[in-house]
């Protein structure tokens, strides 16, 4: 149902495999969930990238038949589902999507909050839930807004439609468009440069990002100084600092 992959010390893959779809089952949001929350609490958290089984769907999104079947599961699926975009916003290192296939419902929903995304030139991505008798969860919502704009999320969640890989290129939504063949292998040298970021640097730009939307100005402030001084007394960033001034010395003696 989810694969883990260590494709090195620094670097995991987690496939979706679930056939036909890799539709988002209780049991599929709860193993995802559980893996991101465990990747984050390790002292040298790797870099993650999330992908689907097969060339087809990276995932159809909610799994309707299971709701279907047993609507007493709608619920607590849901809450597990917020569970894990709140782990996915929180996790501290480079989080990638490798979208194979159709993308859409809750999968789209996870791919709003990767830190980069790779697709291949057959994916498709949209909010169908509108079509189905459904809705994508609040938080999914609230983040299709932030990283679109409003009027690209009200186009996606108003009509159900999608979109190919291009258009979502075009909105925003995915940061290269490659064949499939070349999709994990491009996915992963994109995971590995960032991951040799630093990674406290990172991990506070990517803890603003999701913070600073509802932060006050003066609470804004408090975060600059306080990032500022952890940055400030530690030696990987000093030396990275010592890095570029002696290379601005060498181009104005050069």
């Amino acid at each position: 149902m989810l694969r883990m992959d260590r494709l090195s010390t620094t670097l995991v893959r987690l496939t979706m495999d679930r056939p036909p779809a890799n539709a988002l089952s209780f049991d599929l949001i709860q193993a995802l969930a559980d893996d991101i929350a465990r990747f984050g609490e390790e002292a040298d958290a790797p870099a993650v990238i999330l992908t689907g089984a097969g060339e087809r769907f990276f995932s159809a999104g909610g799994d309707i038949r299971e709701i279907a079947a047993r609507a007493d599961t709608a619920v607590p699926r849901m809450r597990a589902f917020h569970r894990l975009l709140v782990a996915l916003e929180g996790y501290r290192c480079p989080l990638m999507c490798a979208v194979n296939g159709y993308a859409v419902g809750g999968a789209l929903e996870l791919v709003l909050f990767a830190d980069h995304v790779v697709a291949s030139e057959g994916a498709k991505f949209g909010f169908p839930e509108i079509n189905h008798g459904l809705l994508p969860a609040a938080k999914g919502m609230r983040q299709a807004m932030d990283r679109l704009g409003r009027r690209a999320a009200e186009r996606l969640l108003y009509s159900g439609n999608l979109v190919s890989a291009q258009e979502a290129k075009a909105m925003g939504l995915v940061d290269d468009v490659v064949g499939f063949s070349d999709l994990q292998d491009r996915t992963r040298a994109a995971a590995e440069t960032l991951r040799l970021k630093d990674r406290h640097l990172f991990s506070a730009i990517k803890r603003t990002f999701a913070d600073a939307p509802r932060m006050t100005d003066g609470e804004l402030e408090a975060r600059t100084l306080g990032d500022m001084q952890e940055y400030l007394s530690r030696g990987e960033t000093a030396a990275a600092r010592d890095r570029f001034l002696q290379r601005k010395t060498g181009q104005q003696h050069g």
